[in-house]
């Protein structure tokens, strides 16, 4: 995997580039649909390409393993084949999954061992069991095993934690170094900086994992209780550490305002539930704001969902057509309310690439963030 800068926004630390992967070259920035199970939820592949342009979409080691399993994975030819996208894709360690089942599993410096959420059987996550994982499902970038702290926790709790992911990121290091893809392409191996809200736990984090070029770094644990600003800090401290000619992906984040202030920041990739969780609740995300589908003052509002027609599917459908599929419990209302949020998200950072490259992303932002907070 390779990385080119290609713009760089005077005003701020916003960039754009390319990583160029055997999948497929992805621009950034580049926001990415979570596909956990090897599927986004209520949407076609072909519309993922055709219409709402995703270049790169993600699998969760975690749920994979344990459904459908490695045996099948690896019998299919990893998940492109599997699953039928050809695109690339990144797959989580499943460090977050695990860390969130606190009364099913328990850490130690060998891993972190678990009792699955399905049917109650033990497993282990160790950092090279992990790496031996993701070399079957066969993503193109793929995660470090890490712990992800609590947003609240100490200083010596985040301390002791980030020892221990940094222990587990030089062992997972050296056997993906020590291993090869399986399917004949390429993979990464990208680190996960941890270290809670702490400045001085983050900036340790980011030199650790510098010290260890890799093609790519993470930013993890944000987003996870903490207060937005601090988000916002963290990312002030780690940023400037890293590379400039390697990727920055900030995990599990977040609302399009917080992805515009991430790209401000420095951050090149983003992946987050929102979009397609939220649409099957009803919430639609446009260019002028968020609005609440199955409110009534939409049921005869012919117009289209977003005003700027931002997705394929303000062509077709009008706000009054959705919330009617909606209060009706019709499964096309989860579909089409999906595949807008989406088109959107992708819109959003072209449209953050385009004003980085005219030069006035800063002056945009600034106006964009606050129509995006908008309720209609």
């Amino acid at each position: 995997m390779k990385f080119e800068l290609t713009a760089t926004d005077s005003g701020s630390s916003a960039r754009c580039g390319k990583i160029f992967t055997d999948h497929g070259v992805i621009e950034t920035p580049i926001f990415m649909p979570v596909g956990t199970l090897g599927t986004v939820k209520a949407v076609f592949h072909r519309d993922l390409k055709e219409d709402i342009k995703a270049q790169i979409i993600l699998g969760n080691t975690y749920h994979l393993y344990l459904r459908p399993g490695t045996e099948i994975l690896k019998k299919a030819g990893g998940l492109h084949k599997f699953s039928s996208w050809d695109g690339p894709i990144l797959t989580d360690s499943g460090g977050y999954q695990v860390f969130s089942l606190s009364e099913k599993r328990k850490l130690t410096n060998e891993g972190c061992t678990f009792s699955s959420h399905i049917d109650g059987s033990k497993h282990l996550f160790s950092p090279e069991g992990v790496v031996d994982i993701q070399r079957i499902i066969g993503a193109d970038i793929i995660m470090a095993l890490d712990e992800c702290p609590p947003g609240d926790s100490t200083h010596d709790y985040a301390k002791k934690s980030l020892k221990l992911t940094q222990a587990w990121l030089e062992r997972g290091c050296s056997h993906f170094d020590a291993t090869e893809p399986l399917y004949g392409y390429s993979q990464a191996y990208f680190p996960i900086i941890q270290g809670c809200v702490y400045p001085d736990l983050r900036r340790e984090a980011a030199e650790h994992v510098v010290s260890l070029d890799r093609e790519g770094y993470a930013i993890g644990g944000l987003s996870v209780g903490e207060p937005t600003e601090q988000m916002y800090e963290m990312l002030e401290v780690v940023t400037p550490i890293l590379p400039k000619d390697k990727p920055r992906y900030l995990m599990g984040v977040g609302t399009p305002g917080n992805i515009l202030e991430g790209i401000a920041r420095g951050i090149d990739m983003f992946d987050c539930v929102m979009p397609t969780r939220n649409a099957r609740n009803g919430m639609i995300f446009t260019s002028e704001g968020i609005i609440n589908i199955r409110n009534k003052k939409w049921a005869d509002d012919f117009s289209p969902l977003d005003s700027n027609g931002v997705s394929f599917v303000d062509k077709t459908y009008s706000k009054a057509y959705l919330r009617h599929l909606f209060i009706a419990q019709e499964i096309l209302g989860a579909q089409i309310a999906s595949e807008h949020n989406l088109a959107f998200y992708l819109w959003l950072v072209r449209e953050a690439a385009k004003h980085i490259k005219e030069g006035d992303f800063s002056t945009w932002k600034s106006v964009m963030v606050k129509k995006l907070e908008t309720k209609l």
